[in-house]
């Protein structure tokens, strides 16, 4: 018998996604963290540890130039980042995070980690880690040995 073509597993793997996410958002706005989105995630992921320009933002986040310096204004606005003159570019600025941003940050892991747990208390640590593997893997494979050097927000 012949299977049939599907496309759950996209399908899943966006569901699951969506889920931690929206999971996360829910609780960093009970801690006092509703200004950030979660793209703002994507773009905290590329300023640490040691900061990024506008630029370096933008194409790790594939978007515009224009796009990421919004998004920068909207962050330092809400004290989350901090514009530094670059270090070896006199007329550049480099990205950091401040103290909130870092604080983001850390509630972000400890709040993804808990639900990671909840999630291996559901289908069994050794299935967890064997998905975490997997997953590695094919996204790896499917890279050609490499990471994604990308990281664009679908929402």
């Amino acid at each position: 018998m012949e299977s049939v073509p599907s496309y759950e597993l996209t399908l899943l793997l966006l569901l699951g996604s969506r889920t931690m996410i929206d999971n996360l958002h829910k609780r960093m706005a009970t801690l006092g963290y509703d200004d950030v989105r979660p793209a703002h995630g994507f773009a905290f992921h590329r300023l640490a540890p040691n900061g990024a320009t506008g630029n370096e933002l933008a194409e790790f986040l594939d978007i515009t130039k224009q796009a990421a310096s919004e998004m920068v204004d909207y962050l330092e606005q809400h004290g989350y980042v901090v514009r530094l003159p670059h270090p070896t570019d006199r007329r550049g600025k480099i990205v950091t995070l401040t103290d909130r941003g870092w604080s983001c940050i850390r509630e972000t892991e400890a709040i993804l980690s808990q639900v990671e747990a909840q999630w291996a208390a559901i289908i069994g640590t050794k299935h967890m880690e064997e998905l975490i593997a997997d997953l590695r893997q094919l996204i790896t494979v499917a890279n050609n040995g490499t990471w994604p050097q990308k990281f664009r927000p679908t929402w």
